[in-house]
């Protein structure tokens, strides 16, 4: 277990953490959530020592080791089965328990053939993956999980949630991929405001949570600016009054300790709509008889037939290396077919973002300079107004695409495309480098847009939402299959995860139960909703009538003040005229006047009084 405590973290002017706190339990897998740049890898540093902390301190217990998914690669030994080996201990009769290891291995995707390779000569993403194989095969007592999904195709991300479920230490996880997160974990960290907030459940749970705190905080804001206006409206009327003296300062002191007035701050979301373009037409493209392989490669499609009409949702789903990516580089003529065709109808107007896209982006340009590289339009204010939708407002719009995130890279790729209008979107892996909430609003723009959309993807939850039809990737075929993802998972299925002798009802069985653990939480939620609108409910009959008395009693005093103020103007001209019976008359008006101020005062800071124990009684 690893206990943080009130840490601080900077990095110059910029304030990742200031007293943030959170709990590691027994056997707890917490997914870590935040946006960009929040601090969660450097959190994972810090507890890993390789980050210094500015304050606070994190206690692990001695004897307690600490599993990490590193990126850098340092192998020392020939093939793929020793090096993921070499973590094993030897057993009590002098053997290494490889059973354990191999079947990690062939999870994440390895085959036979693969584990005897030199692991140098591995490409880039099963590196990683044989660096993940080694975490799991240490069996350290936590596991610090940074994206370990991002090398992964669609079949190891499910074996690997799998595993992580009956993991039997803890877990600390980063992910983009909420629906992993969600299917893995047992409680969600959330960095926000620098500060951390730890719950039991989901996420969708934290933020409900959140929201209902940052609506707490607001109101309270609210509040205490309305207090703070009535007692200081209080002190200026009675400040040089002697018998009020002793109230007086009661009430500069109650101002004094309703502190400084902070402005709450808003995270931005990126939110925006694909552009698009009428298409009078039915069916936009015929794939027909499709094959294709690089020279002297294995066959990457073969005799792939398929409709594509307008409105489609069509997912391109499969294992890493089948031909995904490559059938969108054949859709959008980047690439040419060994034999069959591909027919576009003549109004289809494509917009493709691929893997490879980012890399066209002028690294010299800045981010404005980019978006109008694909604006028809002459104006400076559209690719300014576009940068700002994509979330490079002011000074940002002028960086550097070379300096640039591969996120934010992402995101001016994705700005390019909707600076044109299309009726046919190609989309390769497009939630790669966003964070959860960039992803969200890509997913309700896809939800919106009303074109057709070809989509290469591994994020589950993408694919449940979006698509209608599938091209599958999967045991050497390539197929369509008319249907969701959903449907295919519970009708046909993963060759691999067939071929762990695993039934269909079992398969069916398992991911009901995967939606049970996701869904039992968000019920409860609807539940504690429910209790919280007759908590509303029942506070509001107390205090909106005292709220409405009080706007009433400071309507009546300002009334009674400007009536006040008309006698005094009229006893200084009645004084001018030393009109003596008139001086009497108004002196009398006005003594009136600031008696019905004096008593509806009194009025007003009882019913402030009890307006403040009510709210003590029925906090929001």
């Amino acid at each position: 277990m690893i206990q943080v405590q009130n840490i601080t973290k900077s990095f110059g002017t910029q304030d990742l953490f200031k007293d943030a706190s959170f709990l590691v339990g027994p056997r707890e897998r917490i997914g870590i959530v935040g946006r960009n740049g929040c601090g969660k890898s450097t959190l994972f540093k810090m507890i890993l020592g390789e980050e210094y902390i500015d304050g606070g301190k994190i206690d692990i217990p001695k004897n307690y080791t600490l599993g990490y998914l590193k990126q850098h690669i340092n192998f020392t030994h020939k093939t793929v089965h020793e090096e993921a080996c070499s973590v094993l201990q030897i057993n009590e009769d002098g053997w290494l328990d490889t059973h354990q290891v191999e079947s990690i291995l062939f999870g994440l995707g390895f085959d036979a053939e693969s584990m005897q390779k030199d692991p140098m000569l591995l490409s880039g993403g099963f590196q990683i993956r044989l660096n993940l194989a080694k975490v799991l095969a240490s069996e350290p007592n936590m596991l610090l999980l940074d994206e370990p999904t991002n090398y992964l195709d669609i079949v190891s991300t499910r074996w690997l949630a799998r595993f992580l479920r009956g993991w039997k230490g803890e877990v600390l996880l980063i992910t983009h991929d909420r629906k992993f997160m969600d299917s893995v974990c047992t409680h969600t960290l959330g960095i926000y405001h620098k500060k951390m907030r730890k719950i039991q459940g989901p996420v969708s749970k934290l933020k409900e949570t959140i929201a209902i705190e940052e609506e707490v905080a607001q109101r309270t804001q609210e509040n205490e600016a309305h207090k703070r206006e009535q007692l200081e409206r209080v002190i200026d009327r009675f400040r040089f009054k002697a018998s009020k003296a002793a109230m007086v300062q009661s009430k500069i002191k109650a101002v004094e300790r309703l502190g400084e007035v902070t402005r709450l701050e808003h995270e931005r979301n990126l939110e925006f709509s694909f552009n698009e373009a009428d298409f009078p037409g039915k069916r936009m493209m015929q794939v027909k008889d499709l094959s294709f392989h690089f020279e002297n490669g294995p066959t990457l499609i073969q005799n792939l037939s398929a409709e594509i009409f307008k409105g489609d949702r069509v997912a391109i789903i499969g294992p890493n290396g089948r031909g995904k990516t490559t059938l969108l580089n054949l859709i959008a003529n980047e690439l040419k077919p060994i034999s069959g065709s591909i027919s576009l109808n003549p109004n289809v107007l494509l917009n493709y973002f691929g893997q490879t896209n980012i890399n066209r982006l002028d690294l010299n340009k800045t981010v404005e300079e980019e978006l109008q590289s694909s604006i028809t339009s002459a104006e400076r204010g559209k690719a300014r107004s576009l940068a700002g939708l994509m979330m490079f407002s002011g000074d940002a719009a002028m960086k550097k695409i070379k300096v640039l995130s591969g996120g934010e890279r992402s995101r001016v790729l994705l700005g390019k495309i909707l600076a044109t209008p299309c009726n046919l979107l190609l989309l390769d892996e497009p939630t790669n480098h966003l964070d959860m909430e960039s992803i969200e609003s890509l997913i309700d723009a896809l939800e919106d847009y009303q074109g057709t959309a070809i989509v290469v993807s591994h994020d589950e939850e993408l694919l449940h939402v979006f698509a209608n039809k599938l091209i599958v990737f999967d045991g050497g075929e390539c197929f369509m299959f008319e249907g969701t993802y959903a449907e295919f998972l519970s009708k046909v299925g993963w060759v691999e995860e067939r071929s762990e002798s695993v039934s269909k009802v079992a398969i069916e069985k398992n991911e009901k139960s995967e939606k049970a653990e996701i869904a039992a939480p968000i019920g409860k939620d609807k539940d504690s909703r429910r209790a919280r609108a007759a908590y509303v409910e029942e506070r509001a009959k107390v205090i909106r009538p005292l709220e409405k008395r009080i706007k009433k009693l400071e309507e009546e005093i300002q009334k009674f003040e400007t009536e006040a103020k008309k006698w005094e103007e009229e006893l200084v001209a009645a004084s001018e005229k030393n009109d003596g019976a008139l001086i009497a008359q108004i002196a009398k008006n006005l003594g009136e006047a600031k008696k019905k101020t004096d008593e509806t005062f009194e009025a007003w800071e009882s019913a402030s009084a009890e307006l403040e124990e009510a709210q003590k009684k029925y906090p929001l």
